[in-house]
């Protein structure tokens, strides 16, 4: 028990402390993503390259999906992003 002026500053200062140390583990925890997709990470980057090079050679979407590395949905939303990169390049040119 607190009895005096001095240790109640005391212990305030330790349950601060303490609670600084817990605000901090929190946010670690609140920035832990555990489900939904990943970032883009090199695995993902390397079976998206992997996607557009057959892509470009001239494979259409079923055919790469029937390799069975990536499913026709991810193929799907590969696809988009590849668009999106062409229609990001093709601004830039005429920016130019």
């Amino acid at each position: 028990m607190i009895k005096t002026y001095e240790e109640a500053i005391k212990r305030i200062a330790e349950l601060e402390e303490e609670n600084d140390v817990l605000l901090s583990e929190l946010e670690h925890y609140r920035s832990l993503k555990k489900s939904g997709r990943k970032k883009h990470n090199k695995t993902w980057e390397a079976s998206y390259n992997d996607f557009a090079i057959k892509y470009e050679q001239g494979m259409s979407i079923m055919e790469i999906v029937e390799l069975g590395t990536i499913s026709r949905r991810t193929a799907y939303r590969y696809k988009n992003y590849y668009d999106q990169m062409c229609l990001n390049n093709k601004s830039e040119d005429i920016d130019d």
